[in-house]
């Protein structure tokens, strides 16, 4: 990830505007941040980034039902999940 979060928020409206769909920009952060390997759990997204960790899990969801994410790996216990850019997301993140 960039250290310039100015610059990082920038490449995010970029996808955004480039996504041929939808994407609220928790979304695009969360694509662009597992992307570019900055965040690949929902629990460090979170921690990173300063988000509720509850609104990426809903977020997440959201994207795993739409294939932009795939489940990697989820821990009941602290609900973390890991995740991977999916099959509808890759086309996305590739033109970046």
């Amino acid at each position: 990830m960039t250290a310039d979060p100015a610059a990082f928020l920038e490449r995010v409206e970029l996808l955004r505007a480039g996504a041929g769909r939808d994407l609220t920009p928790l979304a695009a952060a969360i694509l662009l941040a597992s992307h570019e390997g900055a965040a690949a759990d929902s629990r460090s997204f979170a921690r990173i980034f300063g988000v509720a960790h509850a609104l990426v899990l809903r977020e997440c969801t959201a994207m795993l039902g739409a294939g932009l994410l795939r489940e990697v790996n989820r821990d009941e216990r602290n609900q973390r999940l890991a995740y991977a850019i999916g099959a509808e997301g890759v086309p996305m993140v590739g033109t970046l």
